[in-house]
């Protein structure tokens, strides 16, 4: 059976139907308003970001803020090789590097070896007048401390930002790498080098710390300029002081040059240390041919030290390992093996130069037998 709506039910609703119908529309739900823009209002583009400010505290204890990242850096001035070596550790240096100074030391460019674009980086004079480094319109110089008033102030008097830097001592090269790590927004980077560079000095301090006799050391950088035969001792503060006291040894002379550079000794003074061993250093020749000529002198035979066969040509490859260059810590290691052979007998000091070339340059073992190993001099296999 079908179901029927009774007549008064349907009359209700049919009166329901007509009232909604003459009624106001109903207001529609809000919603959630849309992120889209709309046809009247026009989208922005978004503004450029604003090149970030860097704050460097240099060496001399100056807040330097540059208003960008610096992209033409310029390093010049005395003791070039010393910063410019530091500098490239850091991956940025060949792109933002512009301009500096000979990077040689004798017939050696261990930049030119490393930066591609050495060629095309500008050329300055040692003697650079601030114009001059001027024109090539830098945003940065890196320059050594020393030469703050007589070569940085100039340049800070064209408007050019001077970061000053040191690296003369072990100690100085953390607080150095930090500097530069600021410059090339990559404290990473200046934090894992100094790692590297105290883990091994520590090291090498450890395993002489105990030593009961420390044995008494000269260190001697030999001069011939003008055909004048020379032997000089460094000051006290010196990188070759510390290396001498880092591994194991008394250096002879620290308390006899207390000044600023090299100081010049006699063959007599020399005889009267009666040092157990001594190193030479030399820049320009080989140290093994000097020490040759040296052992051929009967003045020099007759010294304890050469009669004991502890006459030594201190090493290098490109650069010498002696002085305050990145080199330092392959200095400090070769000389405690041989001052301390006995606390090192399984010393590989090749192995600790490839494996300095990796860490601090990226380069690699066939980089570095092709290149560096053929430049090893002074006494190394």
């Amino acid at each position: 059976m079908k179901n029927r709506i009774s007549s008064p039910v349907f009359f209700l609703l049919v009166a329901s139907l007509l009232f909604s119908a003459c009624g106001p529309a109903a207001t529609p739900a809000p919603t959630t308003p849309s992120t889209a823009a709309s046809p009247e209002t026009p989208t922005l583009a978004p503004s450029p970001t604003a090149p970030q400010a860097v704050a460097v505290t240099d060496a001399l204890g100056r807040q330097v803020t540059l208003p960008s990242p610096p992209q033409r850096i310029v390093i010049t001035g005395k003791a070039l090789i010393i910063i410019a070596d530091a500098v490239y550790i850091f991956p940025e240096a060949p792109q933002r590097i512009v301009a500096l100074g000979s990077a040689s030391q004798g017939t050696s460019n261990f930049i030119a070896l490393i930066d591609r674009d050495y060629a095309g980086k500008a050329t300055i004079q040692q003697d650079a007048g601030a114009e001059q480094i001027a024109a090539i319109q830098p945003d940065l110089v890196i320059l050594k401390s020393y030469l703050a008033e007589t070569v940085g102030a100039p340049i800070e008097a064209l408007g050019i930002p001077v970061i000053y830097v040191d690296f003369e001592t072990p100690e100085q090269y953390t607080r150095d790498l930090e500097i530069l790590g600021q410059v090339f927004q990559n404290e990473a980077r200046a934090q894992e080098v100094a790692a590297f560079y105290q883990s091994r000095a520590a090291q090498i301090q450890a395993a002489v710390s105990d030593v009961a006799v420390k044995p008494k050391v000269l260190m001697l950088y030999y001069t011939d300029r003008d055909g004048a035969v020379a032997f000089n001792v460094p000051p006290q503060a010196w990188m070759q002081t510390r290396l001498v006291e880092m591994a194991g040894g008394i250096p002879l002379w620290a308390d006899t040059n207390l000044g600023k550079g090299w100081a010049q000794v006699t063959l007599e003074q020399v005889a009267a240390w009666d040092a157990d061993a001594i190193f030479i250093i030399s820049y320009v020749e080989n140290p093994s041919d000097v020490v040759a000529r040296l052992k051929n002198d009967p003045q020099w035979q007759a010294l304890r030290a050469v009669r004991e066969g502890r006459l030594y040509a201190f090493p290098g490859d490109l650069y010498s390992w002696d002085q305050p260059d990145t080199r330092w810590i392959l200095g400090l290691t070769w000389l405690a093996a041989h001052l301390h052979p006995e606390r090192f007998p399984q010393m590989d000091i090749v192995a600790e130069a490839q494996q300095f070339y990796q860490a601090l340059y990226g380069l690699d073992q066939a980089f570095f037998e092709q290149h560096i190993r053929p430049t090893f001099r002074g006494d190394l296999p």
